[in-house]
Protein backbone atom coordinates (compact mmCIF):
# COMPACT_ATOMS: atom_id res chain seq x y z
CA UNK A 1 0.00 0.00 0.00
CA UNK A 2 1.58 3.41 -1.15
CA UNK A 3 1.11 5.55 1.54
CA UNK A 4 1.69 8.83 -0.15
CA UNK A 5 -0.77 7.90 -2.93
CA UNK A 6 -3.39 7.40 -0.59
CA UNK A 7 -3.26 10.84 0.92
CA UNK A 8 -2.20 12.61 -2.54
CA UNK A 9 1.27 13.53 -2.58
CA UNK A 10 3.72 12.56 -4.81
CA UNK A 11 7.45 13.29 -2.66
CA UNK A 12 8.37 13.06 1.21
CA UNK A 13 8.61 15.72 3.29
CA UNK A 14 11.32 16.77 5.59
CA UNK A 15 14.22 14.64 4.14
CA UNK A 16 15.81 17.28 2.66
CA UNK A 17 15.93 19.39 5.89
CA UNK A 18 17.54 16.41 7.59
CA UNK A 19 19.66 15.98 4.95
CA UNK A 20 21.07 19.40 4.74
CA UNK A 21 21.83 19.15 8.83
CA UNK A 22 22.85 16.05 8.88
CA UNK A 23 25.62 17.13 10.39
CA UNK A 24 24.65 18.72 13.43
CA UNK A 25 22.04 16.37 13.90
CA UNK A 26 24.71 13.45 13.87
CA UNK A 27 26.74 15.45 16.13
CA UNK A 28 24.35 16.42 18.36
CA UNK A 29 23.30 12.61 18.92
CA UNK A 30 27.46 11.28 19.11
CA UNK A 31 27.62 10.40 22.32
CA UNK A 32 24.21 11.22 24.18
CA UNK A 33 22.17 9.96 26.40
CA UNK A 34 18.40 9.85 25.45
CA UNK A 35 15.33 9.08 27.36
CA UNK A 36 12.27 8.15 25.13
CA UNK A 37 9.06 8.50 26.97
CA UNK A 38 5.76 7.24 25.23
CA UNK A 39 8.40 5.48 22.80
CA UNK A 40 6.50 2.70 21.91
CA UNK A 41 3.68 4.29 20.10
CA UNK A 42 3.09 5.42 16.26
CA UNK A 43 5.30 8.39 16.37
CA UNK A 44 7.31 7.21 19.30
CA UNK A 45 8.85 4.24 17.62
CA UNK A 46 9.24 6.59 14.21
CA UNK A 47 11.65 9.17 15.84
CA UNK A 48 13.35 5.72 18.62
CA UNK A 49 14.36 4.72 14.96
CA UNK A 50 15.78 7.94 13.59
CA UNK A 51 17.75 8.06 16.88
CA UNK A 52 18.88 4.64 17.25
CA UNK A 53 20.51 5.00 13.96
CA UNK A 54 22.11 7.56 15.05
CA UNK A 55 24.08 5.38 17.80
CA UNK A 56 23.81 7.72 20.48
CA UNK A 57 25.17 6.44 23.85
CA UNK A 58 22.28 5.41 25.56
CA UNK A 59 18.71 5.28 24.63
CA UNK A 60 16.34 4.42 27.00
CA UNK A 61 12.74 3.78 26.04
CA UNK A 62 9.39 3.97 28.00
CA UNK A 63 6.12 3.45 27.17
CA UNK A 64 3.19 1.85 28.88
CA UNK A 65 2.37 -0.53 26.42
CA UNK A 66 4.32 -3.69 26.66
CA UNK A 67 3.50 -5.40 23.91
CA UNK A 68 4.12 -2.14 21.63
CA UNK A 69 7.48 -2.14 23.09
CA UNK A 70 7.83 -5.72 22.56
CA UNK A 71 7.53 -4.86 18.51
CA UNK A 72 9.22 -1.86 18.78
CA UNK A 73 12.57 -3.97 19.82
CA UNK A 74 11.72 -6.83 17.06
CA UNK A 75 11.37 -3.91 14.59
CA UNK A 76 14.57 -2.15 15.76
CA UNK A 77 16.70 -5.59 15.83
CA UNK A 78 14.85 -6.53 12.05
CA UNK A 79 15.60 -3.54 10.13
CA UNK A 80 18.56 -1.88 11.74
CA UNK A 81 20.12 -4.34 14.00
CA UNK A 82 22.52 -3.78 16.99
CA UNK A 83 24.25 -0.38 18.10
CA UNK A 84 27.39 0.29 20.36
CA UNK A 85 25.19 2.00 22.58
CA UNK A 86 23.48 0.69 25.87
CA UNK A 87 19.39 0.50 25.03
CA UNK A 88 16.72 -0.23 27.49
CA UNK A 89 12.82 -0.55 26.92
CA UNK A 90 11.05 -0.25 30.14
CA UNK A 91 6.97 -0.79 30.28
CA UNK A 92 6.41 1.82 32.54
CA UNK A 93 4.20 4.35 33.54
CA UNK A 94 5.88 8.06 32.81
CA UNK A 95 4.57 9.46 36.29
CA UNK A 96 4.93 6.09 38.22
CA UNK A 97 6.87 5.41 41.13
CA UNK A 98 8.93 2.66 38.81
CA UNK A 99 9.50 5.47 36.59
CA UNK A 100 10.31 7.88 39.41
CA UNK A 101 13.05 5.12 40.69
CA UNK A 102 14.21 4.41 37.56
CA UNK A 103 15.41 8.55 36.83
CA UNK A 104 16.64 7.77 40.31
CA UNK A 105 18.95 5.42 39.08
CA UNK A 106 20.22 6.83 35.69
CA UNK A 107 22.93 8.80 34.80
CA UNK A 108 21.90 12.71 33.72
CA UNK A 109 20.18 12.30 30.36
CA UNK A 110 21.60 14.91 27.45
CA UNK A 111 18.07 14.64 25.81
CA UNK A 112 14.72 13.82 26.82
CA UNK A 113 11.90 13.17 24.50
CA UNK A 114 7.61 13.37 25.69
CA UNK A 115 5.75 11.33 23.24
CA UNK A 116 2.82 10.04 25.81
CA UNK A 117 -0.10 11.45 24.95
CA UNK A 118 -3.95 11.27 25.51
CA UNK A 119 -4.94 12.23 22.06
CA UNK A 120 -8.21 11.17 21.18
CA UNK A 121 -11.27 13.68 21.25
CA UNK A 122 -13.16 11.17 22.38
CA UNK A 123 -11.69 10.62 25.43
CA UNK A 124 -13.25 14.04 26.80
CA UNK A 125 -16.65 12.11 26.79
CA UNK A 126 -16.47 11.48 30.81
CA UNK A 127 -14.60 13.40 33.87
CA UNK A 128 -12.34 10.00 34.13
CA UNK A 129 -10.66 9.69 30.82
CA UNK A 130 -10.63 13.50 30.87
CA UNK A 131 -8.43 13.77 33.79
CA UNK A 132 -6.34 11.09 32.86
CA UNK A 133 -6.02 12.96 30.05
CA UNK A 134 -4.85 16.08 31.79
CA UNK A 135 -2.63 13.89 33.50
CA UNK A 136 -0.67 13.12 30.60
CA UNK A 137 -0.61 16.29 28.71
CA UNK A 138 -0.23 18.48 31.36
CA UNK A 139 0.98 17.31 34.68
CA UNK A 140 3.18 14.28 34.22
CA UNK A 141 4.60 16.68 30.91
CA UNK A 142 5.63 18.79 33.88
CA UNK A 143 7.27 16.77 36.37
CA UNK A 144 9.34 15.06 33.84
CA UNK A 145 10.32 18.94 32.11
CA UNK A 146 11.28 19.55 35.65
CA UNK A 147 13.30 16.56 35.89
CA UNK A 148 15.21 17.33 32.89
CA UNK A 149 15.84 20.75 34.21
CA UNK A 150 17.19 19.09 37.51
CA UNK A 151 19.52 16.94 36.36
CA UNK A 152 21.01 19.25 33.83
CA UNK A 153 19.56 18.03 30.37
CA UNK A 154 20.70 19.71 27.21
CA UNK A 155 17.25 19.97 25.44
CA UNK A 156 13.36 18.72 26.15
CA UNK A 157 11.29 17.99 23.57
CA UNK A 158 7.66 17.32 23.61
CA UNK A 159 5.15 16.69 21.18
CA UNK A 160 2.30 19.32 20.50
CA UNK A 161 -0.72 18.69 17.93
CA UNK A 162 -2.35 21.14 15.05
CA UNK A 163 -4.98 20.77 17.41
CA UNK A 164 -3.33 23.32 19.85
CA UNK A 165 -3.91 26.24 17.75
CA UNK A 166 -7.36 27.89 18.10
CA UNK A 167 -8.62 24.82 19.90
CA UNK A 168 -11.84 23.24 19.29
CA UNK A 169 -11.54 20.36 21.87
CA UNK A 170 -10.50 19.86 25.40
CA UNK A 171 -8.16 17.48 24.04
CA UNK A 172 -6.35 20.15 22.02
CA UNK A 173 -6.93 22.67 24.99
CA UNK A 174 -4.63 20.10 27.33
CA UNK A 175 -2.11 20.23 24.56
CA UNK A 176 -1.83 24.27 24.67
CA UNK A 177 -1.67 24.10 28.28
CA UNK A 178 1.36 21.97 28.15
CA UNK A 179 3.03 24.11 25.27
CA UNK A 180 2.20 27.15 28.00
CA UNK A 181 3.70 25.19 30.83
CA UNK A 182 6.46 24.23 28.64
CA UNK A 183 7.12 27.61 27.25
CA UNK A 184 6.86 29.46 31.24
CA UNK A 185 10.16 30.01 31.73
CA UNK A 186 13.58 30.30 30.36
CA UNK A 187 16.39 27.62 31.92
CA UNK A 188 19.98 25.93 30.91
CA UNK A 189 17.31 23.32 29.58
CA UNK A 190 15.73 24.28 26.17
CA UNK A 191 12.59 23.07 25.53
CA UNK A 192 10.71 22.29 21.63
CA UNK A 193 7.72 20.98 20.24
CA UNK A 194 6.19 19.95 17.12
CA UNK A 195 2.65 20.01 15.71
CA UNK A 196 1.49 18.00 14.12
CA UNK A 197 -1.03 16.54 11.19
CA UNK A 198 -2.95 13.57 11.18
CA UNK A 199 -0.30 10.99 11.25
CA UNK A 200 -1.13 8.63 7.94
CA UNK A 201 -2.90 4.93 9.86
CA UNK A 202 -1.03 5.76 13.31
CA UNK A 203 -2.67 3.04 15.75
CA UNK A 204 -5.98 4.29 16.90
CA UNK A 205 -6.61 6.66 14.05
CA UNK A 206 -9.32 6.66 11.72
CA UNK A 207 -7.30 5.46 8.73
CA UNK A 208 -5.86 3.10 11.13
CA UNK A 209 -9.51 1.82 11.86
CA UNK A 210 -9.92 1.60 8.27
CA UNK A 211 -7.25 -1.27 7.26
CA UNK A 212 -8.49 -2.87 10.72
CA UNK A 213 -11.93 -2.83 9.31
CA UNK A 214 -10.90 -4.17 6.30
CA UNK A 215 -8.82 -6.96 7.17
CA UNK A 216 -11.99 -8.23 9.45
CA UNK A 217 -14.25 -7.98 6.75
CA UNK A 218 -16.29 -4.86 8.29
CA UNK A 219 -17.74 -1.78 6.35
CA UNK A 220 -15.94 1.23 6.51
CA UNK A 221 -17.25 4.95 8.64
CA UNK A 222 -16.11 8.13 7.98
CA UNK A 223 -17.32 11.88 8.41
CA UNK A 224 -17.55 13.06 4.75
CA UNK A 225 -17.12 17.19 6.14
CA UNK A 226 -14.40 16.67 8.33
CA UNK A 227 -10.86 17.33 6.62
CA UNK A 228 -7.44 17.27 7.68
CA UNK A 229 -3.51 17.32 6.84
CA UNK A 230 -1.93 14.03 6.54
CA UNK A 231 2.04 12.82 7.20
CA UNK A 232 3.56 9.61 7.24
CA UNK A 233 4.53 7.76 9.63
CA UNK A 234 8.41 8.36 8.97
CA UNK A 235 8.28 12.01 8.36
CA UNK A 236 6.25 12.18 12.27
CA UNK A 237 10.03 11.16 13.09
CA UNK A 238 11.71 13.19 10.95
CA UNK A 239 9.78 16.07 12.14
CA UNK A 240 10.58 15.06 15.56
CA UNK A 241 14.12 14.63 14.77
CA UNK A 242 14.53 17.91 13.09
CA UNK A 243 12.81 20.33 16.65
CA UNK A 244 14.68 17.93 18.55
CA UNK A 245 18.12 19.14 18.00
CA UNK A 246 17.60 22.25 15.13
CA UNK A 247 14.85 23.75 17.32
CA UNK A 248 15.73 26.49 19.89
CA UNK A 249 14.21 28.00 23.00
CA UNK A 250 10.36 27.74 22.82
CA UNK A 251 10.30 27.06 19.43
CA UNK A 252 7.10 24.85 17.79
CA UNK A 253 8.12 23.53 14.42
CA UNK A 254 4.78 22.74 11.98
CA UNK A 255 5.10 21.58 8.07
CA UNK A 256 4.78 23.80 5.45
CA UNK A 257 1.30 23.97 3.66
CA UNK A 258 3.14 24.83 0.70
CA UNK A 259 5.15 21.39 0.69
CA UNK A 260 2.59 19.60 -1.14
CA UNK A 261 0.34 19.14 1.82
CA UNK A 262 -3.89 19.12 0.78
CA UNK A 263 -6.46 19.30 2.84
CA UNK A 264 -8.12 15.85 2.21
CA UNK A 265 -11.32 14.39 3.69
CA UNK A 266 -11.76 10.81 5.48
CA UNK A 267 -14.30 9.91 3.03
CA UNK A 268 -12.08 10.49 0.28
CA UNK A 269 -9.37 8.95 2.19
CA UNK A 270 -11.71 5.86 3.24
CA UNK A 271 -11.99 5.81 -0.68
CA UNK A 272 -8.70 6.11 -1.86
CA UNK A 273 -7.66 2.99 0.44
CA UNK A 274 -10.14 0.73 -0.94
CA UNK A 275 -8.97 1.89 -4.27
CA UNK A 276 -5.61 0.60 -3.76
CA UNK A 277 -7.08 -2.81 -2.10
CA UNK A 278 -8.49 -3.22 -5.50
CA UNK A 279 -12.24 -2.43 -4.32
CA UNK A 280 -14.96 -0.12 -4.99
CA UNK A 281 -16.17 2.10 -2.57
CA UNK A 282 -19.99 1.75 -2.39
CA UNK A 283 -21.70 4.87 -0.33
CA UNK A 284 -24.61 3.36 1.89
CA UNK A 285 -28.24 5.24 3.86
CA UNK A 286 -27.18 3.62 7.27
CA UNK A 287 -25.04 1.81 9.38
CA UNK A 288 -27.41 -1.09 9.48
CA UNK A 289 -26.86 -1.23 5.92
CA UNK A 290 -23.77 -1.44 5.68
CA UNK A 291 -23.04 -4.03 8.20
CA UNK A 292 -25.46 -6.24 6.15
CA UNK A 293 -23.93 -5.41 2.81
CA UNK A 294 -20.10 -6.66 3.50
CA UNK A 295 -20.36 -9.95 2.21
CA UNK A 296 -23.06 -9.45 -0.77
CA UNK A 297 -20.35 -6.17 -1.97
CA UNK A 298 -17.09 -7.99 -1.18
CA UNK A 299 -17.69 -10.67 -3.52
CA UNK A 300 -18.12 -8.38 -6.15
CA UNK A 301 -15.09 -6.23 -5.35
CA UNK A 302 -16.89 -3.62 -3.55
CA UNK A 303 -17.06 -2.50 -0.05
CA UNK A 304 -20.18 -0.71 2.05
CA UNK A 305 -19.14 2.63 3.31
CA UNK A 306 -21.39 4.68 5.60
CA UNK A 307 -20.45 8.44 4.97
CA UNK A 308 -21.95 11.03 7.14
CA UNK A 309 -22.12 14.63 8.33
CA UNK A 310 -20.49 15.30 11.71
CA UNK A 311 -22.07 15.95 14.56
CA UNK A 312 -19.79 14.82 17.77
CA UNK A 313 -18.33 17.28 20.25
CA UNK A 314 -14.93 19.21 19.49
CA UNK A 315 -14.27 18.73 15.97
CA UNK A 316 -13.53 21.23 13.66
CA UNK A 317 -13.74 21.22 9.88
CA UNK A 318 -10.51 21.50 9.45
CA UNK A 319 -7.52 22.39 11.53
CA UNK A 320 -4.68 24.87 12.01
CA UNK A 321 -0.84 25.18 12.50
CA UNK A 322 -0.75 28.36 13.79
CA UNK A 323 -3.07 31.84 14.41
CA UNK A 324 -2.96 35.17 13.21
CA UNK A 325 -0.67 36.87 15.69
CA UNK A 326 1.91 34.16 15.78
CA UNK A 327 5.73 35.16 15.06
CA UNK A 328 6.25 32.29 12.28
CA UNK A 329 9.92 31.87 10.27
CA UNK A 330 8.67 30.54 7.17
CA UNK A 331 12.48 30.70 5.57
CA UNK A 332 14.93 28.88 7.83
CA UNK A 333 13.99 25.10 6.32
CA UNK A 334 12.27 23.95 3.22
CA UNK A 335 9.17 21.81 4.38
CA UNK A 336 9.05 23.12 7.82
CA UNK A 337 8.31 26.14 9.25
CA UNK A 338 8.71 27.31 12.98
CA UNK A 339 6.91 29.36 15.36
CA UNK A 340 8.80 31.46 17.76
CA UNK A 341 6.84 31.37 20.90
CA UNK A 342 7.00 34.19 23.83
CA UNK A 343 7.40 33.38 27.03
CA UNK A 344 4.40 33.76 29.46
CA UNK A 345 3.61 37.58 30.39
CA UNK A 346 2.67 37.32 34.09
CA UNK A 347 -1.15 36.74 33.77
CA UNK A 348 -0.42 34.05 31.16
CA UNK A 349 1.56 32.34 33.72
CA UNK A 350 -0.70 32.97 36.42
CA UNK A 351 -3.56 31.32 34.67
CA UNK A 352 -1.42 28.15 34.11
CA UNK A 353 -0.33 28.07 37.67
CA UNK A 354 -3.68 28.14 38.73
CA UNK A 355 -4.87 25.38 36.25
CA UNK A 356 -2.23 23.07 38.07
CA UNK A 357 -3.53 24.29 41.23
CA UNK A 358 -6.77 23.40 40.44
CA UNK A 359 -6.19 19.89 39.17
CA UNK A 360 -4.01 18.52 41.84
CA UNK A 361 -6.55 19.99 44.47
CA UNK A 362 -9.68 18.19 42.49
CA UNK A 363 -6.92 15.02 42.08
CA UNK A 364 -5.94 15.18 45.99
CA UNK A 365 -10.01 15.69 46.67
CA UNK A 366 -10.35 12.27 45.28
CA UNK A 367 -13.43 13.19 43.08
CA UNK A 368 -14.55 15.41 40.51
CA UNK A 369 -16.87 16.25 37.91
CA UNK A 370 -16.54 17.45 34.34
CA UNK A 371 -17.80 20.67 34.48
CA UNK A 372 -15.14 21.68 37.23
CA UNK A 373 -12.69 20.22 34.34
CA UNK A 374 -13.74 21.84 32.03
CA UNK A 375 -14.31 25.21 33.68
CA UNK A 376 -10.51 24.77 34.90
CA UNK A 377 -9.54 24.20 30.96
CA UNK A 378 -11.34 26.87 29.95
CA UNK A 379 -10.24 29.52 32.51
CA UNK A 380 -6.48 28.74 31.34
CA UNK A 381 -6.95 28.78 27.55
CA UNK A 382 -8.92 31.36 26.56
CA UNK A 383 -8.65 30.51 23.08
CA UNK A 384 -10.70 27.37 23.47
CA UNK A 385 -13.98 27.33 21.78
CA UNK A 386 -15.29 23.89 22.78
CA UNK A 387 -18.76 22.97 22.05
CA UNK A 388 -20.11 20.04 23.89
CA UNK A 389 -22.93 18.42 20.92
CA UNK A 390 -23.41 15.76 23.84
CA UNK A 391 -22.57 13.11 21.07
CA UNK A 392 -19.02 11.34 20.47
CA UNK A 393 -17.59 9.31 18.25
CA UNK A 394 -17.88 6.16 21.07
CA UNK A 395 -21.82 6.50 19.76
CA UNK A 396 -20.87 5.86 15.85
CA UNK A 397 -19.43 2.45 14.21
Amino acid sequence: MDILEIIGRSRGLFHEDIQRHSAEVDEALRGARVLLIGGAGSIGKEIGKQLFQRDPAALHVVDLSENNLVELVRDLRSSLGYGAGETLFLPLDMSSIEMRAFLSAQKPYDFVLNLAAMKHVRSEKDEFSLMRMIQTNVLATLETYRHACATGARKYFAVSTDKASNPANLMGATKRIMEDVLFERDGRTLVSTARFANVAFSDGSLLHGFRQRFMARQPLSAPRDVRRYFVTGEESGLLCLASLVLGGQREIFFPKLNAGLDLLSFSTIAERFLQAQGFEAVPVASEEEARARVGELAARRRWPCYFFDSDTSGEKPFEEFHTAGDAVDWARFADIAVIGAPRLGPGEAARVAGFIAAIEGFRARGSWNKAELVAAIAEACPDLDHVDTGRFLDQKM
